[in-house]
């Protein structure tokens, strides 16, 4: 690859991605213009300019995508009820096709010939990056300084960060106890304490929730509207999705709702152990599996579950701009025509549970399942010729072994 001219980098303003700037203006002696995205990460973003200012960035940019990131990222997802391996509600996964987006689309109006990331050579991250940038610009370059350079350590970062004259923060001079990403729909800490599986981790660890044991004494509810698979409503007060997905944040992490402690495996091969947390989108998970019992009809809401574990993969696999996800995704917002409704939760003590949900599109008929008379609604005697129709080829199945002495 021929040296970039001009590179616009992922730039958090932490010393990582601090070093990776002074790096690359070192190392290829070219411009490099920031992007630093706001997804709801909880912290000030200002010190990030500052900084790159001081580092002789050639442009600065700061965007708040929390609106974008929630209605055109979290939202499909979650139409789709989509967990990896069973468990994971993709919170990490999620967030980097959008700041890949934005990359590409800040290069172009740059005019620069590259994009960089600080995602190391054994995560999905530099996966994710670079599928996504890859699809939306099939020429544009990626550097990945962390599978380039020789900086393998903490203590040469530190000392390259010390001969640069970048600022190091007094508690990245030892080692960090475990590394932490954050964004409007989870935190996620892996790493150094948290890398023996067989250990509880510390409660040190846990940003967004309070110790479900500690929780309030009395469980809280709280009532989810949805228009056509999307939440809209908390308790009847219409919000945006990224005010949405924040208030469910505040409630449900005063209740210890949303916690995981996760062994996956990643898609280079290894395994690696992680800490979640995930207030609002569990929140968010139930009532919307609560408010399509209702209103999706049974062979959809089957297909949708046998579905959901191939969609889910190909998000934390890094495939979001692939033609097979936007596919399923068409499948999946079809299904969602009709889920609109309300879903009340019960929270207690880091559990929320689905315990009243109502609709205008409902399918429940009360006349045809009431254990009274239900008024001719349903003749029972259909389901004899039902069940021996189905039964018929298991009945021949049995005769056959019968036969064989099987």
């Amino acid at each position: 690859m021929s040296a970039p001219k001009k590179v616009v980098l992922a730039y958090s303003g932490g010393l990582d991605t601090s070093i990776i700037l002074k790096w690359l203006q070192t190392e290829y002696g070219c411009e490099v213009v920031t992007f630093t995205a706001d997804l709801g990460q909880g912290e000030e973003l200002e010190p990030a300019r500052a900084k790159a200012e001081m580092m002789g960035a050639t442009a600065i940019y700061i965007e708040d995508l929390r609106e974008e990131f929630v209605r055109d990222f979290v939202y499909p997802m979650f139409r789709a009820n989509a967990l990896y391996e069973g468990l994971y509600l993709l919170g990490t996964s999620i967030a980097r096709p959008l700041i890949s987006k934005r990359l590409v689309e800040i290069a172009a109006e740059t005019g620069a010939d590259a994009v960089a990331h600080g995602a190391t050579g054994k995560g999905n991250d530099q996966v994710r990056f670079e599928l996504s940038a890859y699809a939306l610009n099939p020429d544009i370059k990626v550097i990945a300084p962390w599978r380039e350079w020789d900086l393998t350590s903490r203590t040469r970062l530190i000392d390259f960060a010390e001969k640069h004259q970048i600022p190091i923060a007094k508690d990245k001079r030892g080692e960090a106890p475990f590394s932490v990403d954050a964004n409007l729909l989870h935190t996620s800490s892996e790493g150094k304490v948290l890398e023996n599986p067989a250990e509880e981790a510390p409660d040190y660890v846990y940003q967004r929730t309070v110790d479900p044991e500690k929780a309030p004494d009395t469980p809280e509810y709280i009532e989810i509207g949805f228009e056509k698979g999307d939440a809209v409503s908390v308790n009847g007060e219409a919000l945006t999705p990224a005010a949405l997905l924040t208030r469910l944040n505040e409630i449900g992490g005063k209740h210890g709702v949303g916690r995981l402690d996760l062994v996956e495996g990643r898609f280079v091969g290894m395994k690696s152990r992680g800490i979640y947390e995930t207030p609002g989108g569990t929140l968010l998970l139930e009532a919307h599996r609560g408010i399509e019992q209702i209103t999706l009809d049974r062979g959809a809401a089957h297909l949708k579950d046998e579905l959901m574990p191939r969609y889910a993969e190909l998000i934390y696999n890094g495939f979001w701009f692939s033609p097979e996800r936007e596919m399923l995704q068409a499948l999946i917002d079809k299904s969602q025509e009709h889920v609109t409704g309300t879903v009340r939760l019960k929270l207690y003590k880091g559990l929320a549970r689905t315990v009243g949900r109502w609709s205008d599109h409902s399918l429940y008929s009360e006349a045809h399942v009431t254990f009274e008379d239900d008024a001719g609604a349903y003749d029972q005697k259909d389901a004899a010729g039902f069940i021996k129709l189905n039964a018929l080829r298991l009945k021949l199945i049995a005769t056959r072994k019968r036969r064989l002495g099987g």
